[in-house]
């Protein structure tokens, strides 16, 4: 099992699982407060909803890939460090009311990435130390402010770590 997963921040959370259940003839897998999401089957997709600011457009909060063990998250975390992406990795994470392990790059116009799979139910949206404005209130959606890489660094030195950029 792999899919694609598109989380999105949307100020009217009832209005958006309303639409997405007509749009996807689906109901949510999970809601929770402030949260819901859709396991569909076709397309093959993890729609995300996170409640955002009241009055704000609907926006990306940050996409994914969901895959089935943390065996692959460990596959997906090698190849992109040896394809010199700058990675960074949470492992026994809650987030969206989940545990997980996964793995965060940034593509080009600085949009998150996550390589991840659910290993249980959590009772919480995000870690309590997390920064609420951040997907599902981790730092690791947080576009670094330096995404450059230096080409002397060889792949397993170009980590990203939230809030510090690429080292």
């Amino acid at each position: 099992m792999s899919r694609v997963q598109l989380a999105l921040r949307v100020a009217d959370l009832e209005g958006s699982i309303t639409f997405y259940s007509k749009l996807f003839n689906a109901e949510p897998a999970k809601r929770r407060p402030g949260y819901a999401n859709f396991a569909i089957t076709e397309p093959p997709l993890k729609l995300v909803l996170i409640e955002g600011e009241a009055g704000e457009d609907t926006r990306l909060d940050h996409l994914g890939v969901e895959v089935a063990s943390i065996e692959h998250v460990a596959a997906a975390t090698t190849r992109l460090k040896d394809a010199g992406l700058a990675t960074f990795e949470e492992n026994d994470t809650s987030c969206c009311y989940a545990l997980q392990d996964k793995v965060w790059v940034h593509g080009p116009g600085k949009e998150p990435w996550e390589v991840y799979v659910v290993k249980a139910d959590a009772g919480t949206l995000a870690k309590a130390d997390a920064a609420p404005d951040a997907c599902c209130g981790t730092t690791a959606c947080r576009t670094p402010d330096e995404q450059t890489i230096d080409p002397a660094q060889s792949p397993a030195e170009r980590t990203f770590h939230p809030g510090e950029g690429v080292r």
